[in-house]
């Protein structure tokens, strides 16, 4: 079975998102994900994860597994902060590298921030589609 780790900072908002899709994307892979730090399952990701049927309410906020993570196929980066943080990537791993900005950082009324949480999930989501139909075919 193949292993993919989605890695972001505190392992709240992207790297969850990017569990959950894909978790439907790649039913075949082991997906987890983590933080260089633990923030906490933010609840607008979990909103905005709901708003297209997919449960990631019960996901709970971890550091990185290193032994996980060096025996992953793949590790993926989400932010730039968790690409300077993350361990050195053994070279059996492939690191991708897929930055989005952080949703928790947006401002506005409340429609205004989910709609960025919705523009980063969407965003997320299509970079795994890509990576499903041909994961060997790198897509950073």
């Amino acid at each position: 079975m193949k292993k993919i780790y989605f890695i972001c900072t505190g392992n709240s908002c992207r790297s969850q998102m990017a569990e959950g899709l894909a978790k439907k994307y790649l039913p075949d892979w082991d997906v987890r994900s983590a933080g260089v730090e633990v923030h906490g399952l933010n609840p607008r990701a979990v909103q905005s994860m709901q708003e297209i049927n997919i449960d990631i309410s019960q996901n709970t906020s971890n550091l990185i597994d290193t032994d996980y993570f060096n025996d992953c196929d793949f590790v993926v980066t989400l932010c730039g902060d968790a690409r300077d943080k993350c361990p050195m990537v053994p070279r059996n791993v492939m690191h991708l590298h897929w930055g989005f900005p952080d949703p928790a950082q947006a401002t506005g009324t409340d429609e205004e921030i989910m709609d960025a949480f919705r523009v980063v999930r969407n965003q997320i989501e299509q970079k795994i589609i890509s990576f499903s139909k041909n994961p060997h075919n790198i897509v950073k």
